[in-house]
C-alpha cells in the first residue's frame, strides 16, 4: 500500500491530513480511504495530540472524486456492485469522522467533485479558495450522489438547491457556494492555507471537550425532536461544566483575562 495521504500534527496541536495523489487530482482510492480512516481512528483513540483536524488536498485540487479505475478488470457491469465500496470503506470512515472527538475543517483548495465534494462539505467549518468549485458530477456517469451528499446538502442548502446541484451537475463556484450557505468563507488562493491554519490554531486552543459535545449536539439535532434536544443539551452541559476548561474559563471571565484552555 503506497502512502496516498500525508499526516502531521503541528506545534499548535492542529492535525493536517492531506490527500496526496496530485497526479490523479487526489482521487479517492480504497487505499486512500483506508489510510484516512486509520488516522481518524488514531485521533479518536487519543493516539495524537491533535485538538483540531484540517483536511485538504495536495497540488491543484482538493479531490476529483472516487478513483473509477480502483478495481479494474471486469467489464460486465451487470456484475458490478457500485455500493459495495461505500459499505465496506466509505461509510465506516464517514461515521467515525462524523463522531470525531475534535473539530475539523475542510480546506478546499481547488476542484471538489463527486465523493470529493461530499468530503469537502462534511467539515464542521468549510473554507474554500477563490479558484475552487464544488461539482456533483455523479449524473454524468449515471450514478447518484453518495458519501453523505444527500444528507448534508439538503440540510445545508435545502431541497431545491440540492436537487439543482445534483440534477443539472453544474460547477458551483466558491463564491456562489458561500452565498448559498454551503461553506463558511472564501479566501484568496495566495493566502488560503495561512488563513485556514490561523483559524485552526484558534480552535485547537479552545475547550476541546466542549467542542466534542457541541459537535454531537448539532449532529443529533438533525433528527431529535425539541424536547429530546433540550435534554441532550442539559446532559452535555453537565459534562462540560465539570471540566478543567470550564473552571478555567469561568475564573478567567471573572478576572477579565483570556482563558488558557488545556483541552481537559
Amino acid at each position: 500500500m503506497s502512502e496516498v495521504i500525508k499526516f502531521e500534527v503541528n506545534k499548535d496541536n492542529v492535525a493536517i491530513l492531506t490527500l496526496n495523489d496530485p497526479g490523479k487530482l487526489n482521487a479517492l482510492s480504497l487505499d486512500m480511504i483506508t489510510q484516512i480512516h486509520t488516522k481518524i481512528k488514531d485521533i479518536n483513540e487519543g493516539k495524537t495530540t491533535a485538538r483540531c483536524l484540517v483536511i485538504t488536498g495536495e497540488g491543484k485540487g482538493f479531490c476529483s472524486g472516487a478513483n473509477l479505475v480502483d478495481n479494474p478488470g471486469s467489464t460486465d457491469f451487470s456484475k458490478l456492485d457500485m455500493g459495495a465500496a461505500l459499505n465496506s470503506h466509505y461509510h465506516p470512515m464517514l461515521i467515525d469522522l462524523k463522531n470525531l472527538n475534535i473539530p475539523f475543517i475542510t480546506a478546499v483548495n481547488g476542484p471538489a467533485a463527486g465523493a470529493g465534494c461530499s468530503l469537502a462539505i462534511f467539515g464542521d467549518l468549510v473554507y474554500a479558495s477563490k479558484s475552487s468549485y464544488f461539482y456533483q458530477a455523479f449524473k454524468f456517469i449515471g450514478l447518484v450522489p453518495d458519501a453523505g451528499s444527500t444528507y448534508v446538502l439538503t440540510r445545508k442548502i435545502g431541497m431545491a438547491r440540492a436537487m439543482e446541484l445534483s440534477m443539472l451537475g453544474e460547477k458551483l463556484s466558491s463564491e456562489k457556494a458561500l452565498s448559498w450557505g454551503l461553506i463558511n468563507n472564501v479566501f484568496d488562493d495566495a493566502s488560503f492555507m495561512t488563513e485556514v491554519m490561523q483559524i485552526a490554531a484558534e480552535i485547537a486552543s479552545g475547550p476541546t471537550v466542549a467542542y466534542r459535545l457541541m459537535r454531537k449536539l448539532y449532529w443529533d439535532s438533525l433528527s431529535n425532536d425539541f424536547e429530546t434536544q433540550l435534554s441532550a443539551e442539559s446532559a452535555a452541559q453537565t459534562i462540560a461544566g465539570k471540566t478543567e476548561d470550564c473552571y478555567n474559563g469561568v475564573i478567567s471571565f471573572l478576572q477579565k483575562k483570556k482563558p488558557d484552555f488545556q483541552g481537559k
